[in-house]
C-alpha cells in the first residue's frame, strides 16, 4: 500500500463529524456497540502496536520543533487516520473526543481501543501532578464497549498532591479489573527543575516507577505498563511480571537511532507490544506511513 493509496481526511469529513453530533448525537452510542471488537487483547496480531493521540487533552500540543503540531483537529485525524490503516496497526488509545471522530470516521474497527482516563494534570501548570481523572471512568470504558483504560501516573517525592494520583489510579485499576477490562498504567519518577515538571528516564527511576504501579488496586490480573525505553532495558523489564507496552516517546531528530534503540528493547520477550504517539504521526521527515510501516516491521521479527 503506496502512502497515496492510504485513507484520507478531508473537510468533509470534519463538517460530517461536526453535523453527526449537532443533530445526531444518539448515533455516536449506536456506533460503538455496532464497531468490530478485536478477536484478543493483543488484536489479531502477536504484538500490539498502538497509536496514541491523548496529549491534546492536557494541554500538550508540541511534537518535534512545532509547539502547536497536534492544535489542528483535521491534520491530527487525518494523520492517525493514515496510521491505522497501515498493516501491523491493530490498536488506539485516545480521549473520548477523538475516538469518538475516529469512530464515524470508520477508522477503529477491529482495533484494540483504550480511552484515556485522567487528564487533569494539564502540561505546565502548578498542579500537574495532581492528575485529576478528567477523561474516561470505568463505567464510560465498559459502556462504550472499549477494551481498556490508561493513566498517566507521575510520582514526584517532593510534592504531597502525588499521593492523590496515586490513590485515584489505584482506584481505576480496580474499577476496570471488576469488568475484566485492560487497566494500562503508564508512570513516570518527576521532580520540578526550574518549575516545570520533568520525567527521570535513568534505569533506576524507571524500576522504581514500574514497581509501584505494578502494586496498585486489589488485583494487578488486568494491569499492563507502559514504559519508556532506557537505556539499559534489562533490569526494567526483570522487574515486573505485568505485560509490557513500549512508549514511543517525543520525536527524536534522529529517526535511526530512535528506531535501532526500540529494535533492542523489542527483543525481549516481556514486551508485548508498543504505543506510540507523536514519533510516528509527526516524524522528522513528514512521511506518517513510512515511519509506520518501520516500526510495525520490527514488531514483526519475534512473531
Amino acid at each position: 500500500m503506496s502512502p497515496s493509496a492510504g485513507p484520507r481526511v478531508t473537510a468533509d469529513d470534519v463538517r460530517r463529524i461536526v453535523r453527526l453530533r449537532l443533530t445526531e448525537p444518539d448515533r455516536i452510542a449506536a456506533l460503538f456497540a455496532a464497531r468490530e471488537r478485536p478477536r484478543g487483547p493483543l488484536g489479531d496480531g502477536g504484538r500490539l502496536l498502538m497509536i496514541a493521540a491523548d496529549h491534546p487533552a492536557r494541554g500538550a500540543l508540541a511534537a518535534g520543533g512545532n509547539a502547536a503540531a497536534m492544535g489542528d483537529r483535521a491534520v491530527l485525524l487525518d494523520r492517525i487516520v493514515r496510521a491505522l490503516a497501515r498493516p501491523g496497526v491493530n490498536g488506539f488509545l485516545g480521549t473520548a473526543d477523538v475516538i469518538e471522530d475516529l469512530l464515524v470516521l470508520g477508522a477503529l474497527e477491529g482495533k484494540v481501543v483504550l480511552g484515556s482516563m485522567n487528564r487533569g494534570g494539564l502540561a505546565g501548570s502548578v498542579f500537574e501532578v495532581d492528575d485529576r481523572f478528567t477523561g474516561y471512568d470505568a463505567a464510560g470504558i465498559a459502556a462504550a464497549g472499549l477494551e481498556g483504560g490508561k493513566m498517566l501516573l507521575r510520582i514526584d517525592p517532593d510534592d504531597p498532591a502525588t499521593v492523590r494520583t496515586l490513590e485515584s489510579s489505584a482506584t481505576a485499576v480496580r474499577e476496570l479489573a471488576y469488568r475484566r477490562l485492560v487497566a494500562m498504567v503508564e508512570p513516570f519518577l518527576a521532580r520540578r527543575t526550574d518549575g516545570r515538571l520533568v520525567n527521570d528516564l535513568s534505569t533506576e527511576a524507571v524500576v522504581r516507577s514500574a514497581v509501584i504501579a505494578a502494586g496498585l488496586g486489589s488485583t494487578s490480573a488486568y494491569t499492563w505498563l507502559k514504559l519508556p525505553v532506557t537505556d539499559d532495558m534489562e533490569p526494567v523489564l526483570a522487574a515486573t511480571t505485568l505485560p509490557v507496552l513500549l512508549l514511543g516517546g517525543e520525536v527524536g531528530a534522529d529517526q535511526q537511532a530512535q528506531f535501532a534503540t526500540w529494535a533492542k528493547a523489542l527483543a525481549d520477550p516481556a514486551v508485548v507490544g508498543m504505543a506510540v504517539g507523536r514519533s510516528l504521526l509527526f516524524p522528522p521527515d513528514g512521511d506518517v506511513e513510512a515511519a509506520v510501516d518501520a516500526t510495525a516491521d520490527m514488531l514483526e521479527v519475534r512473531q
